[in-house]
């Protein structure tokens, strides 16, 4: 997170939005870690909606920004992240992010399109926009396994939740190599 702020200023404007992100990451997790070990929260789902808003309008808004889309996208982009802001019977908070999760796929899958298939542009963040489809494509899997974790033996549901966090942590990493790797 400190590499991405240090070297914000020798990002383009739709790269900034990789900071961002990473910060938003940083503070949710943050906020997690206060209200188990500080407050001793038993239950953290409130916290959930904002983690999936937050994503899927900072990664939405970067990807629009980033492949140059049609600033319209940003309405049903807004309405998404607001209506999973509501504490609602609708859709409950899973399929919020596996909603969530999939349009998340579909701008990094595009980026990645259009990244392999121009060599015209600058593919600075490629193995981030790599990592994101990967990451996300898995979170999706992991909640449809997720209603069967109750039927696996704890070896295996610690072998599933150690994938997601491996990847996660790739993820992280792939973000911290990219920064670095920028020249000035």
């Amino acid at each position: 997170m400190f590499v991405g702020i240090i070297k914000y200023r020798s990002f383009k404007n739709a790269e900034k939005w990789y900071v961002y992100y990473i910060i938003f990451l940083f503070l949710i997790e943050s906020a997690v870690k206060i209200a188990i070990h500080v407050f001793h929260a038993k239950e953290l789902n409130h916290i959930f909606p904002y983690y999936v808003s937050g994503e899927l309008l900072l990664l939405g808004t970067l990807f629009i920004r980033k492949l140059n889309l049609s600033a319209y996208l940003y309405i049903p982009l807004a309405v998404m992240a607001g209506f999973f802001l509501l504490n609602n019977d609708i859709v409950v908070n899973e399929t919020k992010k596996v909603i969530s999760s999939i349009v998340i796929i579909c701008f990094a899958g595009y980026a990645l399109l259009m990244e392999i298939n121009n060599p015209k542009i600058n593919a600075r963040f490629i193995i981030a926009d790599s990592l994101i489809f990967l990451y996300y494509a898995m979170s999706v899997f992991m909640f449809f396994v997720l209603r069967q974790l109750a039927d696996f033996k704890m070896e295996e549901a610690n072998m599933i939740w150690n994938v997601n966090n491996l990847l996660c942590s790739l993820l992280y990493v792939s973000l911290i190599y990219t920064f670095l790797k920028l020249k000035k």
